[in-house]
């Protein structure tokens, strides 16, 4: 079989000995024209995901060979979750390239928000973390907003080389690139998307001239989301789909917030405040007395505190981030969740999975 042989949904190469693996299809599918591999087909016609043997240091090596290669980098990052679905290394990555960052998921945020201040505040967040890009494109992939802006980005930096779009799962990364083959050349739906992580396997090539390329990249696995703790069914429900409707609370000292059953918010001290949250519309949020709270986690568990659904919940593997808001306005980021948004003078406890992260950031709004 040729190697270059790939499957046009996630990149896989094909294969038709081992179903296990990725690019499995039936030998007897193998020389038809734009084949796509079992699980791409799954994925397409059923929502089903079938696991494959890929690990996040997998996903990051293939990423790491770009280092060398011409071209510019499209950064994708999640608008609604920055510093989640930034890349670890991204620097080294994109070596001498030039990036445009591609805020994706604005359809997310109130529509009355400031673009300019979040193209600003994105700018900031960017050089604290070590780089500083030549264009921040503010998009919606699922909306098509700002894909034509985008396309003129890429075109006016890129001088014929090749175009590298990078990066993490669920930022949404496939589904702007379909956006882009559909607007640049009429094509729909070439790239399998999905809400599930590490949809793409391996580098997909999309002629953008007889010289250059597009390249879609694997979405790097971030550890520390939430969406890896949690099940494909729960997935669509602290996935956000739609423009967040931010819920209000006003909380005395004593109370606290359960974002489901996954996330507990403790509000210590600073007088009587509003923690307005930022979350799927669909997941639950209940206020109780603090004094009740790890009462009521255990026994309401799948029932009222929803998801997790089914009652399981490793309560040893929680952790307390104790967080004091010091600045005018800041976002207490549950990584892979959402954010709540506080005034200065707050003093809060959040309980959450070890592995999901908990911090401070400047506020978005």
């Amino acid at each position: 079989m040729s190697e270059h042989m790939k499957c046009i949904g996630c990149g896989a190469e094909l294969q038709s000995d081992d179903q296990n693996k990725p690019g499995y299809v039936p030998a007897s599918s193998l020389n038809k024209e734009d084949v796509i591999c079992k699980r791409c087909f799954r994925l397409k016609h059923y929502n089903e995901i079938q696991d494959v043997n890929m690990t996040s240091d997998d996903f990051l090596t293939m990423l790491n060979a770009l280092s060398n290669k011409e071209g510019i980098i499209v950064n994708v990052i999640d608008v609604f979750d920055f510093q989640g679905s930034w890349i670890n290394g991204l620097k080294r990555i994109v070596g001498n390239k030039k990036v445009i960052i591609a805020a994706n998921k604005m359809d997310l945020l109130p529509k009355l928000i400031n673009k300019r201040r979040v193209q600003l505040w994105i700018e900031k967040q960017a050089k604290s973390l070590g780089m500083k890009p030549d264009d921040v494109v503010l998009i919606s992939a699922q909306k098509n907003h700002g894909i034509d802006t985008l396309l003129e980005s890429i075109e006016s930096m890129r001088n014929g080389k090749d175009v590298y779009i990078v990066g993490t799962t669920n930022v949404g990364k496939s589904t702007l690139i379909n956006k882009l083959i559909e607007t640049s050349v009429g094509e729909k739906d070439v790239i399998t998307t999905s809400h599930f992580p590490g949809t793409t396997l391996d580098l997909i090539d999309i002629p953008l001239d007889d010289h250059s390329f597009m390249f879609d990249t694997p979405g790097i696995i971030q550890a520390h989301q939430m969406t890896h703790y949690v099940t494909d069914k729960e997935l669509k429900i602290i996935m956000p789909k739609q423009e967040i409707k931010p819920r209000n609370f006003q909380l005395n000292e004593g109370q606290t917030l359960f974002l489901g059953g996954l996330v507990r918010v403790d509000y210590v001290s600073g007088g009587r405040r509003s923690l307005n949250c930022f979350v799927s519309n669909l997941l639950h949020i209940h206020r109780t007395k603090t004094d009740n709270a790890q009462e009521l986690w255990h026994r309401q568990i799948g029932d009222l505190l929803t998801p997790p659904g089914n009652g399981e919940f490793d309560f040893d593997n929680v952790k307390k981030v104790q967080l004091s808001v010091k600045d005018e306005k800041q976002d207490i980021i549950i990584s892979g969740l959402g954010f709540i948004t506080v005034d200065k003078g707050a003093q809060i406890v959040v309980h959450a999975p070890k592995q999901v992260d908990v911090y401070l950031r400047p506020s978005i709004l």
